[in-house]
């Protein structure tokens, strides 16, 4: 929950010219609801492509203060962040509610991204896998193979979140590698190695090279980081 619009407009005006030449992969940029016009106009005639932070499942309706996938795409959204752990930790998001919004998203023409992970105690007690495999079965699991194809998994360690701790490299690999096993077991070899897993935790621009080094992490959703165009230009371009 950061920036206006007016501030919005200013970060693309600084962050652009230090993306343009980046083709090795795709940039996506998630503002506030308020914020998405602007950016998506920002981001016109560039590769940087813009996207929600949540949305509803339903079309429309009585549901004040809720943005369905037509507005967020109306407004010129392709993506949408799903199950961010802030919403599962302040706003009850579920394993369940995760699914919804997901098909919703995949129903109008959104491409989720959907994040999965472990709070600090959950690790603590030795029950990452357990929880990873509990969200995955809950919230991806229920989805078709063609539906699976569309979307795209974070890895979000809650305990790494804005605490300035990271995953070291390998506990993220580690965790990658377990939901990949997981993709494959529901949906096959091929899926399971074509899927992207981001990994989200504190990435920064000193440590995303050796985050990406890992065989499994295919990408980073940043947080922190990424409010800062310069810094945000330089995890990008690593």
């Amino acid at each position: 929950m950061y920036k206006t619009a007016a501030e919005t407009r200013a970060f693309f005006e600084k962050f652009r010219p230090l993306v343009e030449n980046s083709t090795h992969c795709e940039i996506v940029i998630c503002p506030p609801f308020t914020n998405i016009l602007a950016a998506a106009e920002e981001a016109r005639g560039s590769r940087i492509e813009v996207g929600g932070q949540n949305l509803y499942w339903a079309k429309e309706g009585a549901y004040t203060g809720e943005v369905s996938g037509p507005m967020l795409a109306g407004a010129g959204a392709k993506w949408v962040i799903i199950g961010h752990s802030e919403r599962r930790q302040y706003f009850g998001e579920t394993d369940e509610t995760v699914l919804k919004r997901t098909l919703a998203a995949l129903e109008y023409g959104l491409q989720p991204i959907v994040c999965v992970g472990e709070q600090l105690a959950e690790r603590e007690a030795g029950k990452t896998e357990q929880v990873l495999e509990t969200q995955f079965r809950g919230g991806i699991a229920g989805l078709t193979p063609e539906q699976f194809a569309k979307i795209v998994i974070a890895y979000e360690p809650v305990w790494a979140i804005g605490t300035g701790k990271t995953a070291t490299p390998e506990i993220a690999e580690e965790a990658h590698r377990f939901l990949r096993s997981r993709a494959e077991q529901r949906f096959g070899k091929a899926a399971a190695g074509a899927v992207r897993i981001l990994y989200g935790g504190s990435v920064k621009p000193d440590n995303v090279k050796n985050l990406m080094a890992q065989e499994d992490i295919d990408g980073a959703l940043v947080g922190g980081a990424s409010l800062d165009a310069v810094s945000f230009a330089s995890i990008v371009n690593y």
